[in-house]
Parts: structure tokens; sequence; C-alpha cells
């Protein structure tokens, strides 16, 4: 366990693209934490960071890290990098209290491969699956636990956004290559698992709009415990989500509750109704950088490294997202 005494957690960030700025950001306003190194493989940012950055080791190579004596690392490098990145940092000593952005790897293989890593070197590991943070759905969470609609029969989820709403046939627009389910889906996977459970794919349609190599929309249906029957809708090219946003419709034998990033709505079948908004359910921070939901995932990752806690999404949780990303895209072929 990490002895606060006088001195702050040293923390390291891998990749400071837009994530890594956030991060890196949020930690230097937290007490307990500072920024004394930049992993950064881009030559420019890198001559940048040495400018702006005077406390701040900047370095273009993991392996640079490990004389460093760093308390924990953020890696916010691309998905497809998180394997290699996430076992050089442990292989290499350079920390064993790990923060990865989402999705935890490419593939279930790898992210199942990264878990047994962390088993074996210990230490702190999170998955930065940030709308569990987010006050509606941590309300939303705290009434399914409470059984106020009783016992969940069938679940409606989405994510969308309009990033690529009104791109047709277009085969110069580039689109993530790791695909819409992975990239925003995953959002919607992880928090129906933290309220339901585990549960299987069943039917699956995946739909190319932008270029024949993009996955652009899907569908997928799942069972979950206690014949539990949801649907997922997920897409990039839907109207009116500048921002995007997830959301569910969750019907109990006792009632409906539907919550997103902004609300939630309750109706209970004795006819009683109650709505809250973000505002109504305390959604203050500390530091206000991104969205209020990523101080407090950074505050929580912090304060499990310093009392040496577990933290929840931890790599084996975030792993079985990857599964069913994996097992979602093999249905759809």
């Amino acid at each position: 366990m990490f002895k606060l005494s006088d001195k702050k957690l040293r923390i390291g960030v891998v990749g400071f693209g837009k994530m890594g700025m956030l991060h890196a950001g949020i930690v230097n306003a937290l007490p307990e934490a500072q920024l004394v190194a930049v992993c950064e493989k881009n030559g420019l940012i890198r001559k940048f960071l040495r400018k702006i950055l005077k406390d701040v080791s900047v370095v273009e190579d993991v392996e640079k890290l490990c004389q460093m004596d760093l308390d924990a690392v953020y890696v916010t490098t691309p998905i497809s990098s998180h394997f290699p990145v996430v076992k050089s940092l442990y292989e290499s000593k350079v920390a064993y209290n790990l923060f990865v952005e989402k999705t935890l790897a490419s593939n279930f293989k790898e992210a199942k491969e990264i878990s047994e890593l962390a088993r074996g070197f210990g230490g702190v590991n999170m998955v930065g699956y940030m709308r569990r943070f987010s006050v509606s759905f941590m309300k939303a969470k705290n009434l399914l636990d409470q059984g106020v609609i009783g016992e969940p029969v069938s679940f409606k989820a989405y994510a969308y956004s309009s990033d690529f709403f009104g791109v047709k046939g277009n085969s110069k627009v580039h689109t993530p290559q790791v695909g819409v389910v992975r990239d925003l889906g995953c959002h919607a996977i992880d928090l129906a698992l933290w309220f339901f459970g585990d549960f299987r794919v069943e039917d699956v349609k995946i739909e190319s709009i932008i270029n024949d190599s993009s996955a652009d929309s899907a569908y997928f249906k799942v069972r979950g415990p206690n014949d539990l029957v949801g649907k997922f809708n997920v897409s990039w090219c839907v109207d009116g989500y500048r921002i995007p946003e997830v959301g569910f419709i969750i019907e109990g034998s006792e009632g409906t509750l539907s919550v997103n990033d902004d609300e939630l709505t309750l109706n209970l079948k004795d006819g009683k109704k109650r709505k809250w908004f973000r505002h109504d359910l305390g959604d203050q921070v500390g530091f206000w950088l991104g969205s209020p939901e990523y101080y407090r995932e950074d505050e929580c990752f912090v304060k499990a490294v310093t009392s040496g806690k577990t933290v929840e999404p931890c790599f084996e949780t975030a792993a079985k997202v990857d599964c069913i990303i994996d097992e979602v895209l093999a249905r759809a072929g």
C-alpha cells in the first residue's frame, strides 16, 4: 500500500492525445497526485510538451519510464496499442497500478492476457468506463439494487452519436477502425453488465453505411439472468446527437425506469412517478474538466492506489465487455 505521508502519487501518462490531456489535467487537480512523466511517440507533441511542462519528464518510449519511480500510469493510447503498452509497463516494472482507457484491448484474447498479467503483478487496475460515475446511471443502479421496479424483465439500450450523420457511400471518410460497437457501444455493454450481470448474445445485425469496410450501425439481442431479454442499438450516424449519448429503458415487474446521461425517469405500476435531472442528483466535483464523471473516476482510482484497495471496473470486469464485443462481431460474420 502506498504511504502518502508528505508526498503525492507520482503519475505518468502514456499517449498525450485528447484523453491523455484530460486525465493529466484532472490528476494535477487532485491533492493526492501529481503528473511527473509523459510518454508520447509524436515528436512535435514531445517538443511542445517540453516547453510548457517544465517539471514533467517527456519521453518517447515506455521503457524509459522505468527509472522515474512512478506510482501509477494512465494508458490513453489508441485501443490497438493497449495490449503491447500494458504488457511493456508490467514487464519493464514501470508501475503496477494502471488505468487504461476503454476498451481494455482490441479483443477478448488480449484482454484476458492483460487481466492475467494484472493478477500476477498485483497493484490496482481500472478501465475508463466513466459512465459508471455519472450521477444518473449511479442513481439507476441504486434503484435497481433496491428492487424499486421489481425484477427486471427486459431492457432496450442505445448508444448514439451524430459523428458521421449524413455521410453515406463516401470512401474518403475514415471512421475509427475498431468499429462502432467497440468505440461507442462498449459503454452501453458495460452498463448493462453492471446493471444486470452476465448475458449471452443472440441475434446480431451490423450495417456498413459510410463505406464497405466501416461498421457504422449495430443491433443485437441478448439473454440475461432469469430470462431477461435485452436489445441494443448502436450507431454513430443518428441525427440530433452532437454529443454521444447512452440510454436505457428498463421494464420491471413493478414499473419502468428510463435513464440516459442527463436524466432519469421512474414510472411505477402503483401510479407513482418521479424524474431527476443531473442537477437534482448532486452533480458537483472538485474540478470540472470534460464532464464530472471523469473527475470521479480519476479520484476513485487515485484513492484506491493510496489505500491499496481494489476498484471497479477492474481489468477482469472490463474484459467481459471485450468478450461480448467479440461475440457480437463473430455472430455478425
